[in-house]
């Protein structure tokens, strides 16, 4: 049929064919329902065109091209006519054919080559390719010779609407807050049509809303989804599905449709106060209950979600808000009560609180919906406990004089039982804190007293713990930190500051200052240390040297016109030394005095100690080089004689008659089983006849010991693992015997073996009748060895 209507097209153009033969080459364009033909124009008929038509010619061609166009998903049973060639040079005589080339010539287009008809001859689609680019020529049909250069052509592909409308990207989904106002944008959706949107309303889309209303609407062109209610609560509804269409054909019948999905989730806002889920709460909690311990737990329930529902909570009012608190868990949302201060029963037995939720987000748009918070009342009841005992003081602070008496008291603890039965109460110290026990206290009133003497100068602080138990529950214990401190008495006598000594020249003049000494106290009065330095009373009228004070309460002490020479050399004052304490107490304390030669500006140049206290003439360098000496001689002589003694106690004491082997350390390698001189191993080959106790002698005991009885004579036959028990047995009960262990070596092999010995030692001599001839077989080495065996057997008999 398709291909009749091409024919049928193609007779009503033949007149207008003839016409276009005196034409000049000009481009046709057939309408979009009719197969074009292609043709060439006279070369003579050129000359007749005007100026202006002469501009639109085409030059060395015999005839042009035109677009062809044929419709897509054709499927009839015989090849569609796209359309034809013919040029003016053909004749009619068939002596001219057409050749096509280019995109599907020859698979999805095919000519004629006769009557250059052209057909499509498969099934086209304009979505996979809308546009073929062929070349044609006509060329002698017996030479192939081309009578004219070859030319492009377009077959263009006609769309039908054979594409429905998808979305791509679906499904959707969208947010929008809760409450919003009417026509809120939610999201906007997008279809595409893969027909040509150019050519009729194949690709023109419609969208609308299939299910989905009344809750929201779509723009038909821009695909815009508002919301087409106001207020929608998230808390009545949450999730909404919208099924949104798009059509093509502009929507009108006939046009194909698509479909997609758009999930509208509606997001919280704070449009709902919190509210407790019951008015009054009833909490318990013992009163010994630890601060910080949560007591209980409130709760407001908010229908918000996120942080629209979180709240915080507060003690607004009550009886106990300087005891409790309450703080929000920001997980459960919880209102958490803790104490904050400690509960007495015997004080309070229960306490009434008044506590707030709020809303900690709030939005100013619904604040006319009244206050996001809430109230609700907590009653807590403190329940009884026994309480371990209270002391009147959290610590305590005692003083007591170095001097003080023993079991004299120092001060005194007192605790109570804070319960209604009022438990006696037991004091105890903490001996941790008193290692050397120096306080008591008592167990029934809490009077400490001192145990052991005091010494300020040693120790000025002491830190004891008290410790209060109930008597009737030994569990209940409480404890108190007491710090004693030691008071200072006058109980040490001044003395010098340090070791003084003085050198004075042989020239000095009187009233020359020879030292200046100074004196320390122990003690630590209250108003400082003040001394009284003086000489001897004998001495107070010595001519020789008087004390003066200075003005920083040191003295200094002046020398006398020394007497013409000799001069002693070294002069003792002694000199006492008093403090300011009541009773005040004083020492005496000597000064040493040299005396010696000096240079007239008084620098010390020699003294005559040496003299004066080794009166022989040596002096000291030289009695120290002396005394060196001799040490040196005194060590070397008792390093000699300890090496000596060491040199001559041997190592062990050997003895044939005993039993016992010993270890000796050797530095070469042993001799093997031939070598039987470093052990007596006599006695373990034959054992037999073995008799008495022979004592250790590589050892000296330290207890004297003694001789046990003499073992009876072991009979013949004895079996040495028997006499080696009794010996092990003696050794193990021995007192003087050393904690050590020994290695014992015995070359004793025992007897009745059944396999026998193995030792080559005592081998038979039965072999010697044995014939080595057959190793003269085994080649030349071995007939040798062979006959030095046999003539050592020769021998052996002879």
């Amino acid at each position: 049929m398709p291909e009749r209507l091409a024919e049928m097209l193609l007779d009503l153009w033949t007149p207008l064919i003839i016409l276009w033969i005196t034409l000049p080459p000009c481009i046709y364009t057939a309408p979009m329902n009719q197969s074009p033909v292609l043709m060439s124009g006279s070369p003579l008929e050129l000359n007749r065109l005007s100026e202006e038509q002469r501009i639109l010619n085409r030059s060395k061609r015999g005839w042009v091209w035109n677009q062809m166009f044929v419709l897509e998903e054709f499927s009839g049973p015989e090849p569609i006519l796209v359309g034809r060639l013919h040029t003016d040079l053909d004749p009619g005589s068939k002596k001219i054919k057409y050749i096509l080339s280019g995109d599907g010539a020859g698979t999805i287009f095919q000519i004629n080559d006769i009557t250059g008809d052209i057909h499509a001859i498969k099934r086209l689609d304009r979505e996979e390719k809308a546009e073929y680019t062929l070349t044609a020529q006509a060329v002698d049909w017996e030479t192939n010779k081309p009578l004219e250069p070859p030319s492009e052509f377009i077959i263009k592909v006609q769309d039908i609407n054979d594409n429905a409308p998808e979305f791509l990207s679906g499904p959707y989904h969208a947010t929008v807050p809760e409450m919003s106002i009417l026509g809120t944008s939610v999201t906007n959706v997008t279809a595409t049509d893969a027909d040509d949107p150019v050519y009729g309303n194949s690709a023109k889309l419609v969208y609308s809303i299939l299910e989905g209303q009344p809750y929201f609407s779509i723009e038909p062109e821009t695909a815009i989804i508002k919301t087409a209610l106001p207020n929608m609560d998230r808390e009545a509804k949450e999730e909404y599905v919208v099924v949104i269409q798009a059509k093509d054909m502009g929507g009108h019948s006939g046009g194909l449709s698509g479909t997609t999905t758009l999930t509208v989730t509606l997001t919280d806002v704070n449009d709902n106060p919190p509210k407790f889920a019951q008015s009054l709460y009833h909490f318990s909690v013992p009163e010994d209950v630890v601060l910080g311990t949560a007591i209980g737990r409130v709760k407001a329930n908010d229908q918000d979600i996120g942080e629209n529902a979180q709240s915080s909570y507060d003690i607004i009012d009550g009886d106990g808000t300087a005891l409790f608190e309450i703080t929000s868990d920001a997980q459960a949302q919880d209102g958490i009560i803790r104490l904050r201060k400690p509960l007495d029963f015997e004080t309070k037995k229960s306490y009434t609180l008044k506590v707030e939720a709020a809303n900690v987000h709030t939005d100013p748009r619904f604040s006319s919906r009244g206050p996001f918070k809430d109230t609700a009342t907590v009653k807590i009841v403190v329940e009884d406990a026994d309480e371990p005992p209270v002391f009147s003081s959290p610590t305590y602070l005692l003083e007591v004089h170095e001097n003080a008496a023993l079991n004299s008291m120092i001060g005194q603890v007192t605790a109570r039982d804070p319960d209604i039965t009022s438990s006696p109460i037991r004091f105890s110290i903490d001996r941790h804190t008193d290692l050397e026990r120096q306080f008591n206290v008592n167990a029934d009133d809490g009077k400490i007293t001192l145990a052991t003497p005091l010494d300020r100068e040693l120790s000025m602080w002491h830190n004891i713990t008290i410790i209060a138990t109930e008597i009737r529950n030994h569990s209940q214990i409480s404890r108190v930190p007491v710090a004693i401190k030691v008071l200072d008495v006058n109980d040490n006598a001044p003395e010098f500051a340090s070791e003084y000594e003085a050198f004075l020249c042989e020239n000095g003049k009187p009233g020359q200052v020879i030292q200046t000494v100074s004196a320390m106290d122990k003690d630590d009065p209250k108003n400082g240390h003040y001394f009284l330095y003086s000489l001897l009373p004998e001495m107070v009228n010595n001519p020789n040297f008087t004390i003066k004070k200075n003005e920083e309460g040191r003295k200094s002490l002046l020398p006398p016109q020394l007497p013409a020479p000799p001069a002693p050399a070294v002069y003792l004052l002694p000199i006492i030394i008093s403090d300011s304490g009541n009773p005040p107490l004083s020492s005496t304390s000597t000064l040493t005095i040299r005396v010696c030669g000096c240079s007239s500006d008084g620098v010390v140049q020699s003294c005559n100690v040496e003299a004066y206290v080794l009166p022989i003439g040596l002096s000291m360098g030289a009695l120290i080089a002396i005394l060196a000496c001799i040490i040196l001689l005194l060590v070397i002589v008792v390093l000699f004689v300890t090496l000596r003694r060491h040199k001559n106690e041997p190592l062990i004491i050997k003895d044939d008659e005993d039993v016992r082997e010993n270890i000796i350390r050797y530095d070469d390698e042993g001799g093997g089983e031939e070598d039987t001189e470093a052990f007596d191993i006599a006695t373990l080959q034959n054992p037999d006849g073995i008799n008495g106790f022979l004592p250790r002698k590589d050892i000296k005991p330290d207890l004297q010991f003694m001789p046990r009885q003499g073992l009876a004579p072991v009979p013949s036959g004895v079996d040495v693992d028997e006499f080696i028990n009794v010996r092990l047995h003696e050794a193990d009960n021995d007192p003087t015997a050393p904690p050590y262990d020994s290695i014992q070596i015995y070359g004793y092999e025992g007897r009745g073996s059944v396999a026998g010995s193995l030792s080559s030692l005592e081998s038979t001599t039965s072999d010697s009748d044995q014939n080595f001839d057959y190793l003269s077989d085994w080649g030349p080495r071995f007939k040798r060895l062979g006959e030095l065996y046999s003539v050592g057997e020769s021998d052996k008999e002879t």
